[in-house]
């Protein structure tokens, strides 16, 4: 008697072998940045490229920029086939803090809460879990105009197996 258990799964989603993501990773620092897949957020390997004798203020954002603009790359051909994708748009820039901001802002050229949320959410935790970052799991983002206040974003468990649920969980910073 025949059961239907639904189609024979084609491929393993989420899942790259080495030869998959080695066309991807360039000379540079090696980074993480997590890309959605199955409705969650995965890291995938990358590369950021800085210059020589960048300075840690600069280099923080540098590493920011560099992480921004690999998010918002279209995933490669076996990151497609494999089900990764990503909703950050290309244009997003990042800036380091202005001098009454928190030392360790990082300005995005579009307010966080205009974001969507997956979007944020990949960027959160890009950022949290990187040189971007403090390295506490937590990432404080601004946005342009400085009107709006900045935010402590958390990447959190919840936010990485669930992103489009909500925004992740944020604490309003103070100012100088």
């Amino acid at each position: 008697m025949p059961t239907d258990f639904g189609p024979a799964p084609s491929r393993v989603p989420c899942t790259l072998t080495d030869t998959d993501i080695a066309p991807r990773t360039a000379p540079g620092i090696p980074v993480q940045v997590f890309l959605l897949c199955s409705g969650q957020l995965a890291a995938v390997g990358r590369s950021v490229s800085l210059p020589e004798g960048a300075l840690d203020a600069q280099r923080r954002v540098l590493v920011a920029q560099g992480l921004l603009d690999e998010l918002s790359e279209r995933p490669s051909a076996a990151e497609d086939q494999a089900g990764y994708d990503t909703d950050v748009r290309t244009g997003l820039r990042v800036n380091g803090p202005r001098p009454d901001d928190p030392e360790d802002a990082l300005r995005l050229s579009t307010a966080p809460e205009q974001l969507p949320e997956y979007a944020l959410a990949q960027i959160v935790c890009t950022f949290a879990d990187s040189a971007a970052a403090e390295g506490d799991g937590s990432v404080v983002l601004g946005g342009p105009s400085g009107s709006e206040p900045f935010r402590r974003y958390e990447c959190t468990t919840e936010v990485r197996s669930d992103p489009g649920a909500e925004k992740p969980p944020s604490s309003e910073v103070e100012t100088s």
